[in-house]
């Protein structure tokens, strides 16, 4: 019995963290509900091992819920991100049209005073 409740619980143990989707502030709703967990009793054998049944249901629901809220938080991500890349694009490339402009600006207006300097240093 002992060594069954160890593995269900190292199980547990790895299969995340404490704190729920909904208490961080967001949801899976595609994921139904997440599972409760079931409460140990030890007031006799039999009741441990009908303790030991039901975490190894919740270890089972709780995985099933864990990899579709992972599936869904991972595809919400990869959407903002995606999102956030094109905004990122489209704020880059008019930085640099302007950093462009500028620097054609730049060249033109350097070539302009060359040529007036050497124009004047003729003349002299």
């Amino acid at each position: 019995m002992k060594s069954a409740w160890s593995a269900v619980l190292a199980c547990l143990l790895l299969s995340g963290g404490s704190v729920s989707a909904a208490q961080a502030g967001w949801s899976a709703p595609n994921c139904g509900h997440e599972p409760p967990a079931p409460a140990v009793e030890s007031s006799s054998v039999e009741r441990y091992n009908a303790s030991i049944d039901r975490v190894s249901a919740y270890d089972k629901a709780a995985r099933a819920y864990s990899t579709c809220v992972s599936r869904q938080a991972v595809s919400e991500q990869s959407a903002i991100s995606n999102d956030a890349r094109a905004r990122m694009a489209t704020i880059n490339n008019a930085a640099n049209a302007v950093q462009k402009r500028i620097a054609g600006n730049f060249a033109a207006l350097s070539a302009q005073l060359h040529n007036a300097g050497q124009k004047l240093g003729a003349k002299n």
